[in-house]
């Protein structure tokens, strides 16, 4: 099976699973005697082994068994969740996600789980059960399926039989579903996928009648069959399921032991067919009240489509937006009144279906932040401390790209708030503080970017002893130090290798690799600044752009060449007298708005030849970096485009000061000026 088509469903699921166990063990270590909490973990747990089980990955079930052995223990009150039980199961879950990342990197998911599972049965004690062996009984296999004419016909092949005679075992009902459309029905895969969202909800879908394919692409009439094992009634099973819009009939009956004839029973593990749950095309939304009618209210519709398509999707986009400034280009020049409203139109929609297609790439940053509560939980047990870690905002979205480069930064970050912000508890109460600290991460959108913030209460920075270490280390001169704001002191923390840490730690060195966080941000296009007050916490806030495929740039033109210079980085745009610029340290500079502000002269910096000779004025593009303010020298200013970024490949991926290129509307290629490396040379 490890070859089945269906082991990227099963892949998705399982890491799905993973997180809620993870999630659901933390919240159940915060509240022990929280029931529910058990029964969410069971739940997960449950459906995990018999994945594991139904795809032949044996190591991933048998774990899984014994650590739902544990649980059906807490479960029944007749074992504590205590700390030392649950890190026996949040180790038991690390052995769990390293057999499904190695069977994510095409390995077989082997691992010896021998010690873990001693571990889970000392726990057991007394109460300790023998693993059941993954299979499907032979006898039971052997025994036909005998359906009456009085039962809606259905065949179930030996393994399908195994886990219905359990579930009747375990005090389940089986369930035979024929849900029937209305002739006009609008969207057939809709309507299967609503009905199968009630049914995953009150049980554990064993079969579909179509299969699930020809459920997805509607090569059914209007009738098809569910069966479903729930210890939801069958009435109930029933009015939840009219409730979808479209639906003319639901005909339920129920399977028992005799119809099934079993020849012997036999204890088995509860397995799940993957191919028994359809990837969700579409779902809908069922939020009606008692009273709601049978015709359901507009609702909301989603859809799951591979990643892949989206990309290629964006790609084609891409190349439209350069066809779309081609076609402006040619409107201009030709000043044809028809021509120039239709290429305006054409604008419109595109910028609309760019808006869209931006959005359909769009995932929550709940993606990185869920796996930081665990991570915290075990720094804060290493280093003796107590952390509450609150998470704002997890719902806020960002491009999937830079989701894909934002967790290893973040983790750093929050490694340096837990072993170099937050005090130990002894001194937090000596300090008048709540013994447990806190770590707030928060996410938010504003204007066209993202922020995400990690804030602690915990001792905040010194800016003194940054301040000594830099000039200590030569960062920065006497003179220099005396004019420095507070943001520009703690800037220093992202120098290379600058730490102010008495001792470093395995952990963490505050500065020992922030150089490496702020560069890993700024490839991105964005940027990281301190905020720190001494003794009462620091905030470390991390500024992102929505999204990296197509930007908002302004063209300038050096000589023949045009750049584009990324708008998220301008200030504003200048025309300066020639007198106005004075020498400074050999470096030109103008005085801008009470600032100095060194001039970058683009012919130079990137040997354009036939650049103008500036006689009389200059034309300036202020940008800025964080503290830092350059003006850079160009010979005019085209003007707002939105442009795509494309690559430059890997011969040309060194070149000072850029970051990638362009096709503009003339079919000439515009380079992407990187502002931050400008501002540092």
């Amino acid at each position: 099976m490890i070859n089945s088509e269906y082991l990227d469903v099963f892949l998705d699921e399982s890491q799905e699973h993973l997180q809620s166990l993870n999630d659901h063990v933390l919240l159940l270590e915060k509240e022990p005697t929280n029931l529910s909490i058990v029964g969410e973990i069971f739940r997960s747990a449950h459906t995990l082994k018999g994945m594991a089980a139904t795809m032949g990955f044996e190591d991933l079930a048998q774990l899984t068994h014994h650590m739902e052995n544990v649980l059906d223990l807490i479960r029944n009150e007749k074992l504590q969740a205590t700390t030392n039980v649950l890190d026996v199961v949040f180790s038991a879950l690390d052995d769990l996600e390293e057999i499904v990342m190695d069977i994510s990197n095409g390995g077989e998911g082997k691992k010896d789980v021998t010690e873990m599972i001693r571990r889970l049965e000392e726990i057991l004690g007394n109460d300790s059960t023998p693993i059941q062996s993954v299979q499907v009984n032979q006898e039971v296999a052997a025994t036909a399926m005998a359906l009456t004419e009085n039962h809606l016909n259905e065949d179930f092949d030996e393994f399908e039989r195994t886990v219905l005679l359990q579930s009747l075992e375990q005090d389940y009902s089986v369930y035979i579903l024929k849900v029937s459309l209305d002739p006009e029905v609008m969207l057939k895969a809709a309507r299967v996928f609503m009905v199968f969202e009630i049914l995953e909800q009150s049980g554990e879908v064993i079969k579909a009648n179509p299969s699930t394919e020809k459920l997805e692409d509607e090569q059914f009439e209007l009738d098809f069959q569910v069966t479903i094992i729930s210890k939801v009634e069958l009435e109930k099973l029933r009015s939840q399921i009219l409730k979808v819009s479209e639906i003319s009939s639901v005909h339920i009956e129920s399977l028992t032991k005799e119809v099934l004839q079993p020849s012997r029973e036999e204890e088995t593990i509860t397995l799940v067919k993957n191919d028994s749950k359809p990837t969700k095309l579409a779902k809908e939304d069922q939020s009606s009240s008692e009273g709601s009618s049978k015709k359901a209210s507009e609702s909301n519709k989603t859809i799951r489509v591979n990643i892949e398509r989206l990309d290629k999707l964006m790609n084609l986009f891409e190349e439209l937006v350069i066809d779309r400034g081609r076609l402006e280009q040619i409107s201009s020049e030709l000043k044809n009144t028809e021509l120039h409203d239709t290429v305006e139109r054409m604008s419109r929609i595109s910028s609309d279906l760019q808006e869209i297609i931006l959005t359909m790439r769009m995932m929550p940053v709940d993606q990185v932040f869920n796996r930081f509560p665990r991570m915290l939980r075990n720094l804060a047990k290493e280093l003796k401390k107590e952390v509450n870690l609150e998470i704002v905002g997890a719902e806020t979205e960002l491009d999937r790209t830079i989701i894909d480069e934002v967790g290893d930064p973040l983790v750093h970050l929050l490694r340096n708030s837990i072993d170099h912000g937050i005090e130990t508890p002894q001194e937090r109460l000596r300090l008048g503080k709540p013994k447990v600290g806190t770590i707030t991460l928060r996410a938010f959108h504003s204007g066209n970017n993202v922020f995400i913030e990690i804030e602690d209460d915990g001792a905040g920075i010194d800016r003194d002893k940054v301040l000594q270490k830099a000039l200590d280390r030569g960062v920065v001169t006497e003179a220099d130090a005396e004019k420095m704001s507070d943001q520009q002191v703690f800037s220093l923390l992202f120098s290379s290798g600058f730490s102010t840490a008495e001792q470093i730690t395995d952990i963490s060195g505050r500065g020992v690799g922030l150089d490496v966080v702020r560069n890993t941000f700024e490839s991105l296009g964005g940027s990281v600044t301190v905020h720190s007050t001494l003794g009462k916490g620091s905030t470390f806030s991390v500024q992102l752009p929505l999204t990296l495929s197509i930007i908002d740039v302004m063209l300038v033109e050096v000589g023949v060449e045009k750049y584009a210079i990324p708008l998220s980085s301008i200030v504003e745009t200048a025309i300066v007298d020639k007198n106005e610029i004075y020498q400074a340290h050999n470096q030109k500079v103008i005085d801008f708005r009470g600032k100095v502000v060194p001039l970058v002269f683009l012919k130079d910096v990137f040997e354009v030849p036939n650049a103008r000779d500036h006689d009389e004025f200059y034309s300036l593009v202020i940008i800025q970096k964080g503290n830092k303010v350059a003006g850079l020298v160009v010979d005019a200013l085209i003007g707002q485009h939105d442009i795509v970024l494309k690559s430059i490949g890997q011969y040309l991926s060194n070149i000072f000061a850029i970051s990638g290129a362009t096709i503009l509307g003339d079919g000439q290629v515009a380079l992407i000026i990187d502002s931050n490396a400008l501002i540092k040379s």
